[in-house]
This record gives structure tokens, C-alpha cells and sequence, in this order.
């Protein structure tokens, strides 16, 4: 077994029914393909809908040798829906509230999903080669990815935002803890570019 890092992106911005990237969408996915150039990537895996491929598909345009993979793992779900009491009391109205939107097929195939995806796209790769991959997503697994790297408890997806066309990078290494490096890092897009992801009364 050896390294894997494991590059994960949020997809650009979209345009109001989600069906394609918009100008600026674009922009920020041909810079982030810019700053990934370095980075020794050979394969970038994308969720099915548009707005994550065309991403990938940009992002890829400024790569060399790098494979794309469209999966079904890699798309827009709820990773875990918790019960009330594993919720902190001070939050758990406005949570319930929030998931109460899915339906109980929408749930219990995120859940499938979400397991997939942890053996899919997490832990030490087998090989003695160190592995790179990218992950071309969408908010929800980006915060279930890295929510599960820290070891935190499966409910913590919730409230871990991540900006259109950002950059999280864990490092998954035999016989350690997973190592969250970067997370939602946007300093490959100029200001007018940068969509944080956190809520407006967060935002500075």
C-alpha cells in the first residue's frame, strides 16, 4: 500500500437551472486546470451532471495524460441523514428542517452511494506507487469526504461549505491518520471569481 491524494473540487458556478456552467463557471475551472498543472494527476473522476463534467472537461484541458471518468459515485446526493438526538440541540431544527426536503429513496440511495464512495475514493492505494486523483463534485460529498477524513461523526457533512471551483486535498498514507491539507482554497481565482461558499453573513 502506499500514498494517495486525493484532489477534490467543487464544480464551477452554474446557471439558474443547474444545466450548464456559467461564463464565469468556466473561468474558474480553466484557472484551477491552470494551478493543477503541476500536480502529478492521472486520472480525474466527475459526477454525470453537466455542470460537474463540464468542469472536469475544462479542468482536464489544462492537463497532460489525464484520463476522465464520469461516475454515479462522484454526483449530487445526501451522503447520511441523521436522527434528531445525534444533532446538537442548538441546531437541530433548522437541520431537520433542511433534510426534510429528500425523500426516503433520495435517502437511502445517497447513503448507498455515500458508502460507495468511501471505497471508492478513500484510503491508502494499493501499489507501491503514490497515486493522484481528482474528484469532480458537488458540495454535499465534498463535505462528507472530508468530514470523514477528520474522523468527525457522520452528521458533520452538514454546514461544511465548499466554493464553486475550490480546492480540498487529503492525503490518505498507510498507517496514519488521513490528512486534510487543503480545504476550500480558491487563491488560483481572482476576487471577482471567488464564490467562498460560506453563508452571506458569513462571508468577509
Amino acid at each position: 500500500m502506499t500514498d494517495r491524494y486525493l484532489y477534490i473540487v467543487r464544480h464551477g458556478e452554474a446557471n439558474a437551472d443547474e444545466s450548464e456552467l456559467t461564463e464565469n463557471g468556466r473561468r474558474q475551472a480553466t484557472l484551477l486546470g491552470k494551478r493543477l498543472r503541476s500536480a502529478p494527476i492521472t486520472v480525474a473522476h466527475h459526477g454525470p451532471l453537466p455542470r460537474a463534467m463540464q468542469t472536469a472537461n475544462l479542468i482536464v484541458e489544462q492537463l497532460d495524460g489525464v484520463e476522465l471518468k464520469v461516475s454515479e459515485v462522484a454526483g449530487d446526493y445526501v451522503p447520511y441523514v441523521p436522527p434528531r438526538d445525534e444533532l446538537p440541540p442548538d441546531c437541530a431544527d433548522v437541520l431537520v428542517n433542511f433534510l426534510d426536503q429528500f425523500t426516503a429513496e433520495e435517502r437511502e440511495q445517497g447513503a448507498a452511494l455515500a458508502h460507495q464512495a468511501l471505497e471508492q475514493f478513500t484510503g491508502p492505494a494499493p501499489g507501491e506507487q503514490e497515486r493522484h486523483e481528482l474528484l469532480v463534485t458537488h458540495n454535499f460529498l465534498v463535505g462528507w469526504l472530508v468530514s470523514q477524513a477528520l474522523d468527525a461523526p457522520p452528521w458533520r457533512w452538514l454546514g461544511l461549505n465548499h466554493g464553486n471551483a475550490a480546492l480540498s486535498v487529503i492525503r490518505y498514507r498507510p498507517g496514519w491518520p488521513s490528512s486534510v491539507l487543503v480545504f476550500n482554497d480558491t487563491r488560483h481565482l481572482p476576487a471577482e471569481l471567488r464564490r467562498p461558499g460560506f453563508p452571506d453573513d458569513a462571508q468577509m
